[in-house]
């Protein structure tokens, strides 16, 4: 699709899930598992999340290493309808670092007058992966860390758009009612499904970090 290399970050419980029902998420993962997460956006040129997720739990998506890196990772929200917060961690802190929102074709122009970017990358409905990635690719983005939510995490994996998969799981059951790391990819028979490598495992503390990358075959 594109020279684009995508890594979807996933935080879980060990039956897959990212939060309660009620949505609370903080914290499934150690303290350990998110300093982790913090060194691999830093390693990313950008970081990208749905608007569901800014609205949900008011991210920074800064990189915070010790020592903080010399460059903070872009932070992009695909946002079809320009409902990110102008009073959001993300709009309130373009001092720290740029933030883009990728509409479908809303108006955006509250971002723009408030420092953000603003990328129209949709057909007016939702936004486009493709288009979304071409336009990236153009702006000199080499790697991206997707890092939700499960909408946003399902619509990169039907593209065949997600390299890489960089998933946390914490040694807790959450059960059926909890909120899935990944939503609907549409599959009619099992021989679809997309086929993912092991390439790297990973203990941190009692949680485990396995790496993934989509298989060719």
């Amino acid at each position: 699709m594109t020279g684009i290399r995508v890594t979807l970050k996933l935080a879980t419980s060990l039956d897959g899930r990212i939060a309660l029902a009620d949505g609370t998420s903080q914290w499934i993962t150690s303290s350990a598992s998110r300093a982790r997460a913090h060194e691999m956006r830093a390693a990313h040129d950008a970081i990208l999340v749905g608007v569901g997720t800014v609205l949900a739990d008011d991210p920074l998506l800064t990189a915070r290493t010790i020592p903080l890196p010399a460059r903070q990772p872009l932070r992009i929200v695909a946002d079809s309808h320009a409902r990110t917060p102008l009073t959001s961690k993300l709009m309130t802190s373009l001092n720290v670092g740029p933030v883009v929102i990728v509409t479908a074709g809303s108006d955006a122009r509250p971002h723009v007058a408030a420092g953000a970017a603003v990328w129209r990358c949709g057909n007016g409905l939702r936004v486009s992966v493709g288009e979304f990635l071409r336009r990236a690719e153009a702006e000199g983005i080499r790697t991206i860390l997707l890092e939700g939510g499960s909408h946003l995490a399902a619509s990169f994996v039907r593209e065949g758009a997600v390299h890489e998969l960089a998933w946390f799981r914490a040694p807790i059951l959450i059960g059926g009612e909890g909120l899935s790391a990944l939503g609907e990819l549409g599959l009619d028979i099992l021989k679809s499904a997309t086929r993912w490598r092991p390439v790297a495992t990973e203990r941190i503390g009692d949680d485990v970090l396995d790496t993934y990358v989509r298989s060719e075959q």
